[in-house]
């Protein structure tokens, strides 16, 4: 790998790197992504800009050494800005997962946050955010502040109302949090007035019904984000960066369309106070999804609405976003001049050595975002985050990791090619080990294989893909295509055997055991394999009985939809896609509506039902009450899962060491699946 160093003096950066050398990537593949850039205050070693994530890696409002090396690792990966998550920058603001930045209680914790981005040559801006009304979580916020007296559109929380004093003095604190984050090495601020945050409810008349100067028309609806700017532009240096993010369309009744989005944009910039601005989509309502859009959305999903909206910007730099994931999708939205930086989020959650990999043209190394959102499912219920694809994250040497070598090399059995046993064999291997997989198909990848031939589902091959790459590139064996058993395990003299058999829908138990036999209702599966060559409609009714919950059987039901004349979803919970997180569960419920799929809550079969006569019989789950659906072409069932363990017993009865992984030990996620295979490869 050839590295180009730079000293410190001739790098390019708006204040003096605090430490040196730094690197600067090769540009040759792609010449405007990861060539230095220049423009004003912004002096950029590449366009690469990391997009805010919370990281729920902050404790008591302290930055914490996982949170710090989080960034750090995003700088070493080679971007050349980083935004944080939210920083509690007002009195008002007493998150405990924001790190506190009014006053100075963490100063030595900020100084040591940026000295480990900037020592990259790589931008450091902390966010200033409040949600304001809007919540994520379960339940309302009793603490939530707010323009006006008027519910949150998912939580109903009513927030207390700011008075004019009051937003008086969140702009000085906001202003003296910039003063003081410059003056322990930030490079800038991000102001992120999108999302339905509270800037964004402050201008938008769906939510700002003031009649004081801070609402009324747009220059009042403005005044609490245009001072804001002001106070900070006055209380830091001509060298500190402010960016922007703002509402670029939120698809609300009375909220910020793209013409009123373009009037904002043009007040907002005029005066050149601001270094760059970014747009978004959707906010604290039914568009939620629209915000972080998923495996469903179109590639670049917001480049349309960004292209409109760039041109009332006055010049100022514009930061892409939404669902750019690809090195060749960021150099040529750069090329088409749609934009001047590329803003990445989840793709650098996800391999934060992704700008280091292209540079060397080892694009086939990455590991790509597969746009699920499991990482905002993560931090909404509180836990760190994490991602299906990248079992490091925050770790020490999560950047360009290469796993280390054994120190004796054993021959080691994997059962089952799903993505379980794929990551613990390509991991296994390049350790050093002998390592041959038995797979039942004669394609890898398992369940997340028939996940991914399902509708929004394709980018999850990335994941597989990646996998299977590795582990042929390190000399794994595959043995493909047949069931394998005792003999076969024996026959490859292991001395490890991981069993990664991943786990079969249970059969309703309500429902009599003979039907299953008879394949009179298939499971979801083995629906998903069968249906995946038709393309003929089908006529009549579909019925899928939904005890499952998670995105693959939402998938399936547009595959049924397509295929028969009517469809209804059978669930015993209230609603469907409890399990998903909110962000992609309102596309679900969006597209399940838009396609005239039927949803019938507490109802599950009944052993009424008349097969011979395409007749499903269900019942209430409350009050036993029957109805019946007539006219039934199909029917599928998609259920919580059991382990495929029958081999545990009998290789350990033959003496051999087995550990079962993923789905074959307890059924759970694909985070837990890549995850679990991780640390087993690891371990071997």
């Amino acid at each position: 790998m050839r590295l180009f160093w730079f000293a410190a003096s001739s790098a390019p950066s708006s204040r003096e790197p605090t430490a040196a050398p730094v690197v600067n990537l090769p540009s040759d593949r792609y010449p405007m992504l990861l060539s230095p850039w220049r423009h004003g205050r912004l002096r950029l070693r590449n366009r690469i800009v990391h997009a805010a994530m919370t990281t729920r890696r902050v404790f008591d409002q302290t930055p914490s050494e996982p949170m710090v090396q989080y960034y750090a690792n995003r700088a070493r990966g080679g971007a050349a800005m980083v935004v944080t998550e939210p920083l509690n920058t007002s009195r008002l603001q007493t998150r405990g997962h924001y790190v506190r930045a009014w006053n100075d209680d963490h100063l030595d914790g900020l100084k040591r946050w940026a000295e480990s981005v900037e020592s990259h040559d790589c931008r450091l801006l902390a966010q200033i955010q409040d949600s304001g009304r809007g919540r994520h979580e379960r339940g309302r916020n009793p603490n939530a502040i707010g323009a006006s007296a008027l519910p949150d559109d998912l939580s109903w929380t009513v927030p207390r109302v700011l008075g004019r004093e009051e937003i008086r003095a969140m702009i000085e604190d906001f202003a003296q949090s910039a003063a003081r984050l410059e003056r322990c090495g930030f490079s800038g601020v991000e102001l992120s007035a999108g999302h339905g945050h509270l800037f964004h409810q402050f201008l938008a008349r769906r939510s700002n019904i003031r009649d004081d100067e801070f609402g009324g028309g747009l220059e009042g609806r403005l005044r609490f984000l245009s001072q804001s700017i002001m106070a900070i532009r006055a209380a830091c240096g001509n060298a500190f960066l402010i960016g922007l993010k703002l509402p670029g369309d939120d698809g609300l009744r009375e909220g910020i369309d793209v013409a009123q989005a373009a009037q904002i944009a043009e007040r907002i910039t005029f005066d050149g106070a601001v270094d760059y601005v970014a747009f978004c989509q959707g906010a604290h309502a039914h568009t939620l999804d629209w915000h972080i859009p998923d495996m469903h959305w179109p590639r670049a999903a917001w480049m349309p609405l960004i292209r409109r909206l760039r041109a009332h910007v006055h010049g100022t730099p514009v930061l892409a976003l939404g669902l750019i994931t690809d090195p060749v999708e960021a150099e040529g939205i750069l090329a088409r001049e749609e934009c001047e930086l590329v803003g990445l989020g989840r793709p650098l959650v996800t391999d934060p050595a992704w700008p280091l990999k292209a540079a060397h043209g080892r694009e086939r190394e990455i590991r790509y975002c597969v746009s699920c959102n499991t990482c905002w499912g993560q931090i909404v219920e509180g836990q760190p985050l994490a991602c299906d694809n990248n079992p490091r994250v925050g770790l020490t040497d999560e950047v360009d990791w290469r796993p280390p070598r054994a120190e004796r090399r054993r021959r080691i059995t994997i059962i089952g090619a799903g993505v379980a046993g794929l990551e613990a064999a390509w991991i296994a291997a390049a350790r050093g080990h002998a390592v041959t997989i038995f797979g039942a198909s004669a394609e890898v990848g398992g369940a997340t294989r028939l996940h991914a031939a399902l509708p929004g589902g394709e980018s999850l091959s990335s994941v597989y893909d990646y996998q299977y790459s590795q582990a042929r590139r390190h000399g794994v064996v595959f043995e493909l295509g047949f069931e394998a058993g005792v003999a076969e395990t024996l026959a490859s003299t292991p001395d490890h055997v991981v069993l990664a058999t991943g786990s079969s829908m249970i059969w309703p138990r309500f429902l009599p055991a003979e039907w299953r036999a008879e394949g009179l209702l298939l499971d979801a599966r083995t629906a998903a394999r069968e249906l995946s060559g038709l393309r003929e409609p089908q006529g009549g009714t579909a019925v899928l009985f939904d005890q499952d919950h998670t995105e693959g059987t939402y998938a399936l039901a547009q595959v049924l939809r397509r295929l028969y004349g009517r469809v209804v979803i059978l669930t015993t919970r209230e609603s469907i896609a409890a399990d998903v997180p909110l962000v992609s569960r309102l596309g679900i419920h969006r597209r399940m509506v838009s396609l005239g799929i039927e949803i019938v809550p507490f109802a599950e079969p009944s052993e009424e039902c008349a097969f011979e006569e395409a007749r499903i019989a269900y019942r209430n789950v409350h009050t036993g009450a029957l109805q019946a659906i007539d006219g039934v072409m199909l029917a599928v069932y998609s259920t919580p899962r059991a382990p495929r363990d029958a081999l545990l017993a009998p290789l350990r009865a033959a003496g051999l060491v087995v550990e079962p992984i993923g789905d074959c030990k307890v059924p759970r996620t694909l985070l837990a699946a890549t995850s679990e295979g991780h640390a087993c490869g690891v371990r071997a």
